[in-house]
């Protein structure tokens, strides 16, 4: 809850950075334009939306909340071009990708020590190579019907034939055998193809190749950030670094999913280059949904631990981190930095919320997502029915800072903070 003295926010800059996406960022603007419209309508206070000016995508929100007014500009970090170009446009592509993958996180032991912390997000891990093997002998199996159907109709009808004119079939003779095993690989390899090639066009509902080519990014380099990667989070820093200079009262960064540890390192990076004004606006990070141990418990993620640790002493700036256990695909109340073996005894932040579903969302509300995982990982940017002191539109769009918001809030007493990565150097 906020504390007796805040600081009015008149004016604020908003970077959402998104997780691992390759769509246009239009749809944040949607989801953002249709959930702060029925969470207004729960907790009675007005907001809209119109376009925002300049080169980069965004939208502004205009918001009255408890009789103050607040304009809040909200642009979207995009480096869903980066997403897309990692994402293998073969199937055999995607099928080394899960060879390499699943040899990363078993060989190097993070499998093992990630399920010690929640159960959920390793199950989502396995999800897709469960369902791309289930995909693979669905694939071999009717291959195998069709080419033995094939094969076998043309044997029976030849041998029909030949019986007519009192002669018998040898179908292992010259030159039947060839062309009865002809038939059968073709058939097999046709039917094999079809079934993969329909499974990859339904991927929108299966989410198998999306989550494969998700895991496998994050895999590829054992957690060490790719080139093309840290030269967006550059760009990213020296966009927040210009906010910094403008007449606003806040400056705040929301992180979600993976763009939640992307958060973490471009914000180091900020501080480390003395980039954070004295007397500038306030500086806030909000990581939502976040699945930090995926990368900082991989052997060369050094410099994620080495953010982690950075960031979680700093005074420069409020860092709230929030999940819910019912998000089976966010390790939900663990302290990203406690959890990865890199807290230093002086550890600031996060202050490690839970978004509490189960209370904040009606029994009916509940009962339809349940089962939904993928929309359940979103809920955080999305109304609530009982929003409690968790309201994504009036942090991002009301009169409070989020360090006054939460100023004299506890952290979640079942918050996870016990050491489990086997990787804890942040060597340079």
């Amino acid at each position: 809850m906020a504390s007796e003295q805040t600081t009015d926010v008149k004016r604020r800059r908003v970077f959402y950075i998104p997780g691992y996406d390759p769509f246009h960022p239009r749809r944040y603007r949607e989801l953002y334009r249709t959930e702060s419209a029925a969470q207004a309508k729960v907790s009675g206070y007005d907001i809209a939306l119109k376009p925002r000016q300049g080169a980069r995508y965004g939208w502004s929100a205009a918001a009255t909340i408890d009789g103050q007014t607040t304009q809040a500009d909200i642009e979207v970090l995009v480096w869903s071009d980066l997403v897309r170009s990692s994402m293998s446009n073969t199937i055999a592509g995607t099928y080394l990708q899960l060879i390499r993958t699943a040899w990363t996180y078993i060989a190097s032991g993070s499998l093992r020590r990630l399920m010690w912390l929640r159960k959920g997000p390793v199950i989502a891990a396995l999800y897709p190579v469960g369902m791309l093997i289930a995909q693979l002998l669905a694939a071999l199996l009717a291959g195998l019907l069709l080419g033995n159907l094939i094969s076998g109709v043309p044997e029976w009808l030849i041998g029909k034939v030949y019986a007519l004119f009192g002669a018998q079939l040898n179908p292992n003779g010259q030159p039947w055998a060839l062309i009865f095993s002809g038939l059968f690989w073709a058939a097999f390899c046709a039917g094999f193809v079809f079934v993969l090639r329909w499974f990859k066009s339904k991927d929108g509902k299966f989410y198998a190749y999306y989550l494969m080519h998700d895991y496998a990014h994050t895999a590829q380099d054992q957690g060490a950030y790719p080139p093309d990667l840290e030269q967006r989070l550059a760009e990213f820093t020296d966009t927040i670094a210009n906010a910094l200079t403008d007449e606003v009262d806040e400056v705040l960064v929301v992180g979600h999913s993976s763009g939640a540890h992307l958060g973490v390192s471009l914000l180091a990076d900020l501080i480390r280059q003395a980039r954070v004004p004295a007397n500038g606006p306030a500086l806030s990070f909000l990581s939502l949904g976040q699945v930090v141990p995926m990368v900082s418990f991989l052997p060369k993620a050094h410099r994620l631990r080495r953010d982690l640790h950075f960031l979680s002493q700093r005074d420069e700036l409020t860092w709230v981190d929030v999940t819910a256990p019912g998000d089976g695909c966010a390790f939900a109340l663990c302290d990203p930095v406690a959890v990865s073996g890199v807290a230093p005894e002086d550890q600031k932040w996060p202050l490690i919320l839970s978004a509490a579903f189960t209370q904040t969302l009606k029994p009916e509300t509940w009962k339809a997502l349940r089962w939904r995982f993928f929309r359940l990982h979103f809920q955080y940017l999305c109304a609530f029915d009982r929003p409690g002191d968790y309201d994504y539109f009036q942090i991002t769009a009301g009169p409070i800072t989020l360090g006054d918001r939460y100023a004299d809030r506890q952290p979640s007493q079942s918050r996870i903070d016990v050491p489990a990565s086997r990787y804890t150097s942040m060597a340079a």
